[in-house]
This record gives structure tokens, C-alpha cells and sequence, in this order.
């Protein structure tokens, strides 16, 4: 079996995980896992109740050279489909929609891990999972650009603020009090 991406390297045998081995490129140093042995493996495993869509690492990742490069599947030539995990460093996690075969470029395994989604990979191409990480990264950047234009002290009053009254009942009567009085203010300032 020929690595996907170097096209001219012979994959081996390697042992990944546990009792999970992969097909390896010793060149680009990524990693073929056949859809048979990962999902044998898989039901080994303890999956998380929830899967992780907070996806955050205290370490840089540099995704590997061939991270941009179109790939076939090794087993059955099919292209494989790519799936973005948006980490600060974005990389590609591919995947064989005929074989279910993964493809793990450098490193990319050891991310997968560190992340909680190994035990999980077919779900990463799911649009249930797409859609909760690019909710989870909006929430992120507009709690961001809030900590901007307000600063971080207020900023932290209204996030605490915003937590209990969506805990309490009638918190959407204290939500629209709190935006008239704002734009009440603006106008009688004749702010926009």
C-alpha cells in the first residue's frame, strides 16, 4: 500500500495507540488507519459521553507539509474527503467515504488524542459537529470583542450578569429592560 500523499512510499506497519496500529509513511511520517482496524479498535474504547467541541491546546501546532495535499485512499483510490479541525493552528483530518479509512498526517494523531477525539473520528465529519465547533468559535470571538470594547472588568460583570439571568425565569424581562435603557441613553446622548 502506497502512502497517500508521498504516492511512491511504501506504508508499514506501526503501533499508534495501545493496540491500534496504523499504516505508516516513514517520509512524511503520516498515518493510514483502515477503516476495519480503527472501528475494531474503536469498540474497544471508552467513548466520552460528550464530545469535546471546545477545542483549545496549551501547546503551538504546525500541521504537516502535506496538510494542503489532495490525497487518494490507499485501498481503494478514492479521493478523500477533508474536515477542518479548527484549533489556532487549523490542520485536516481525511477520511475514505467508501472504505472509511482515516488519514492522519504528521502529528495529527497526537492532536486528535490531546483534543479527546480519537475515539470518535467519524463524528468530526458529521454536520452536527461542524455546526457546535463554529457556534463554540463564535461564542469565543464575541465574548473576545466584548472584553475589547468594554474592557475586561465590566466585561466580566456583564458575563456573570448574563449567566444568572439565564438561569432565572423571567431573566428575559431583566435582558429587554437592560436594552432599552441602553439605547434610551444613546438617543438622549445622540449616539447612533
Amino acid at each position: 500500500m502506497q502512502c497517500p500523499k508521498c504516492r511512491d512510499v511504501e506504508l508499514g506497519n506501526q503501533l499508534l495507540s495501545g493496540a491500534l496500529t496504523s499504516c505508516h509513511c516513514e517520509k512524511c511520517e503520516g498515518d493510514w488507519l483502515p477503516g476495519d482496524r480503527y472501528q475494531t479498535w474503536q469498540n474497544s474504547q471508552q467513548k466520552p459521553q460528550r464530545l469535546n467541541t471546545q477545542l483549545s491546546l496549551s501547546e503551538t501546532v504546525i500541521p504537516g507539509e502535506t496538510d494542503n495535499k489532495a490525497a487518494l485512499c490507499p485501498e481503494c483510490r478514492r479521493y478523500l474527503s477533508r474536515v477542518k479541525i479548527p484549533v489556532d493552528q487549523p490542520f485536516y483530518l481525511e477520511r475514505c467515504p467508501e472504505c472509511n479509512g482515516f488519514w492522519c498526517d504528521r502529528q495529527e494523531w497526537e492532536i486528535l488524542e490531546k483534543l479527546q477525539l480519537h475515539t470518535s473520528l467519524e463524528y468530526i465529519f458529521t454536520a452536527e459537529w461542524q455546526h457546535k465547533v463554529r457556534e463554540q468559535q463564535h461564542n469565543i470571538s464575541e465574548r473576545q470583542a466584548l472584553i475589547q470594547k468594554l474592557g475586561p472588568t465590566l466585561a466580566t460583570a456583564v458575563f456573570d450578569l448574563g449567566e444568572k439571568l439565564a438561569a432565572h425565569n423571567n431573566g428575559d424581562f431583566a435582558v429587554a429592560y437592560l436594552a432599552r435603557q441602553v439605547t434610551e441613553n444613546q438617543t438622549n446622548q445622540g449616539q447612533p
